[in-house]
């Protein structure tokens, strides 16, 4: 049992039960280790909130005969405590996930949660940029950067994000091994998962101008991308040259570097491209998550006519 077990108010063999869960959730699932300690926070939480709301330590036999009201008094407990409706419903299904891996694993089941429904949470769409506005981010670092290798390489990674739909992470961890030539890129996502999206020529141009120029050269295996003292380009720096970006060219603070994922995708799917498609270009796992960049359209769509048809004016 680790040091954080021992603390937590169960038994010993529903502390064994979480520790394995956690190295389940690292080992197999391959989630990060933040997620991985998200997980296991709003699980221990909910352990510790049991205990003064039960009276006692919880142990393995008590599960199966925990009611909904246990549950629902959890979720009010945090909503009283200011917790949002959206952090509740992230714990809500960490609690599902690991009475998952107990039924599966251990034939410990609880019907009371696997039928409660989560909280309702407002829908957060993506914040795309225009398309004039991301090809002018793409240009920008050569006019803002006096370094031609820096602007050179802060041009390679931002064609990336928008000309790949690639997330920061999977920007900075590309190596040169991945460039080694061809048409398409093989990337690795969340969850260790592989997709292969197209190497357009305008991002294997970009990537091939910051090479040459890079006074840097990685291994084959090493990230490809490196700050100015050689070390491996770090998301923050990528962060920062938004933020300046966006200063200079006037955009909305949600024009980040996630933004010109979004663009990616919404702009795909204004010119036709299939959701399907989209999906596995970005390497969502469910299509629900792709699917909001059809109300991003629509929405879109609706401004367009409200500003613009001379029947919307009256």
């Amino acid at each position: 049992m680790t040091g954080s077990d021992a603390l937590l108010p169960v038994d010993a063999a529903l502390a064994g039960s979480l520790a394995a869960w956690e190295r389940y959730l690292a080992a197999e699932r391959r989630l990060s280790p933040l997620t991985v300690a998200a997980y296991r926070r709003d699980v221990s939480f909910f352990f510790s909130f049991l205990s003064r709301h039960r009276g006692g330590a919880t142990s393995l036999d008590d599960l199966p005969s925990l009611q909904t009201a246990d549950f629902r008094a959890w979720l009010a407990e945090r909503f009283l405590g200011g917790i949002t409706h959206r952090s509740n419903a992230r714990a809500l299904s960490a609690l599902k996930a690991f009475f998952r891996y107990l039924d599966r694993r251990q034939g410990i089941a609880n019907q009371a949660l696997a039928g409660m429904a989560g909280p309702k949470t407002p829908k957060n769409l993506p914040h795309p940029i225009e398309r004039d506005a991301a090809r002018k981010v793409i240009s920008a670092p050569d006019t803002l950067e006096s370094e031609p290798w820096v602007a050179a390489r802060d041009s390679a990674v931002l064609t990336l994000l928008y000309g790949c739909g690639l997330r920061i992470s999977e920007a900075l961890s590309l190596t040169s091994r991945q460039f080694a030539g061809g048409d398409m890129l093989r990337v690795t996502g969340k969850g260790g998962k592989e997709r292969i999206v197209p190497l357009l020529p305008i991002v294997r141009d970009a990537v091939t101008q910051y090479r040459t120029l890079s006074p840097f050269t990685p291994g084959p295996d090493e990230p490809l991308f490196r700050g100015v003292r050689g070390g491996p380009l770090s998301p923050r720096a990528v962060q920062k040259l938004m933020e300046v970006l966006r200063g200079a060219l006037g955009l909305p603070a949600s024009a980040t570097p996630h933004a010109l994922r979004h663009s990616f995708a919404t702009h795909l799917l204004a010119a036709g491209g299939d959701l399907r498609s989209i999906q596995e270009l970005l390497g969502h796992a469910n299509l629900s998550t792709t699917q909001h960049y059809t109300a991003v359209d629509l929405s879109r769509i609706e401004t367009l006519y409200a500003e613009k048809h001379p029947r919307a004016r009256r």
